[in-house]
């Protein structure tokens, strides 16, 4: 990994060699692995010293006594809650053109201010956490290379006076600041001590992380957001089994990578099959002791709604009835969408509501209701902001609306044999 000053050169203009304007969209994700992120990423740390651990990220105070529970939602309000979630949309990195723009998670907000699913609107059964605290460098390290979270920690201080930092890992990418957390698992956990069908937690968070492998960043990711969030739940929480599912349209390797060999991390991905960054083979099922517990499953283009609902029937069901989990978290990338250009599946925003409920109830029957949410991938701001308010409507109980927004008509004939014997191949490979 090497790092290199830019001396503020614009990291986006038509003479740098990673990024051309001129290329269709569809090609982002294989001509460029990352983005700018504000230079701020580490300042804080040399300030917290002494009994106050170092955190990443500026905005956001960590104290000793945060991770007693003391800025958690009181036992009263996670008693009525029925959706819990953050807001962490990463504003610095702001180039329009980039997919993975600064307007991805603005736009989820304001649809659901719109559409009525704050708490302004649904009192307490919606709660926003608001004072939640940024991964320390040591929880970043139980997932990634200590190497590549302190030598990132070293070089952002020159950064802060010589303009850009170009990290050269498992592909180019800009780095500034991020803001990872864990708290909605934490608020999610205290609430299933209290009740049997406790509050759904969503992360709004940005950029995405399931591509940031080990040892460094790669395709839009700095940090294994997902990743980091299960190791906080098992070390924190003592939730030994922990069963992920990613249904971004892209296949998580990062999240992959990490738990390889891991036989108490169940990884589940369904992805397009050839799409970025190529990984996710029917034959990669985990190795050592992690044997079968990684489960990927690649689909034809053109899978739609019909599609999904049979993986999540007869793939995702008896996976984590199998597995039996303490905690399931999501993967939520909503770039499967027929309106994102991305990628070429046929997924709609009543897909997302399908699977937001399925997985809801999963959890339910399976592990206390414990389950949250992580944003990734989802590029179109119309469908990804609509997707997540049907998620929201999914978690809440509330009927769909994705008919006033889904246009049947574009849709097109599902390739249900090559579906078919797609399911049957990862049946087959995991004695489904």
């Amino acid at each position: 990994m090497h790092f290199h000053n830019l001396h503020r050169s614009p990291p986006f203009s038509s003479g740098n060699g990673f990024f051309l304007l001129g290329h269709h969209v569809s090609r982002w994700k294989r001509s460029y692995n990352g983005r700018e992120l504000e230079t701020r990423l580490f300042r804080n740390n040399r300030r917290n010293r002494g009994g106050v651990k170092k955190c990443l990220g500026a905005s956001i105070n960590c104290s000793s006594n945060a991770s007693n529970g003391s800025s958690l939602p009181s036992i009263e309000q996670l008693s009525n809650a029925r959706v819990i979630y953050s807001v962490a949309p990463s504003m610095g990195h702001n180039q329009e053109s980039h997919p993975e723009s600064h307007f991805r998670v603005p736009a989820i907000v304001k649809a659901l201010e719109k559409m009525e699913l704050t708490s302004k609107f649904r009192g307490s059964e919606v709660i926003e956490l608001q004072n939640f605290e940024p991964a320390s460098a040591d929880d970043i390290a139980s997932v990634h290379a200590r190497a590549y979270v302190y030598g990132l920690e070293k070089f952002m201080d020159q950064a802060l006076e010589k303009g850009l930092i170009l990290i050269e890992g498992s592909g180019p990418t800009y780095a500034t600041s991020t803001v990872l957390h864990a708290y909605c698992v934490d608020s999610v956990v205290a609430a299933s001590k209290i009740m049997k069908d406790p509050p759904t937690g969503f992360a709004l968070i940005r950029p995405p992380g399931h591509h940031a492998v080990p040892k460094g960043p790669m395709g839009f990711c700095i940090f294994g957001n997902v990743a980091i969030a299960a190791r906080h739940a098992q070390r924190v929480h003592g939730l030994k089994r922990v069963f992920i599912i990613d249904f971004d349209v892209h296949h998580g390797n990062g999240t992959n990578d990490a738990f390889y060999d891991d036989p108490d991390v169940f990884f589940l991905s369904f992805h397009q099959d050839g799409s970025y960054p190529g990984t996710g083979k029917f034959d990669e099922v985990g190795s050592g002791d992690g044997e079968g517990t990684t489960l990927n499953l690649p689909l034809p283009g053109g899978s739609g709604d019909t599609a999904i609902r049979t993986v999540f029937e007869e793939v995702i069901v008896p996976c984590a009835q199998r597995f039996k989990p303490d905690i399931i978290l999501v993967s939520a990338g909503y770039d499967g969408h027929v309106l994102d250009e991305l990628a070429n599946l046929q997924l709609t925003t009543g897909t997302y509501y399908m699977l937001a409920s399925s997985i809801k109830q999963l959890a339910k029957d399976l592990c206390g209701g414990r389950c949250v949410f992580f944003l990734e991938g989802g590029y179109n701001l119309k469908s990804l902001s609509y997707s997540v308010a049907d998620t929201f409507r999914a978690l809440l109980g509330d009927k769909s609306l994705a008919g006033e927004f889904d246009n049947p008509n574009i849709l097109y004939e599902e390739p249900t044999k090559k579906v078919k014997q797609a399911i049957q191949r990862i049946k087959h490979l995991h004695s489904l």
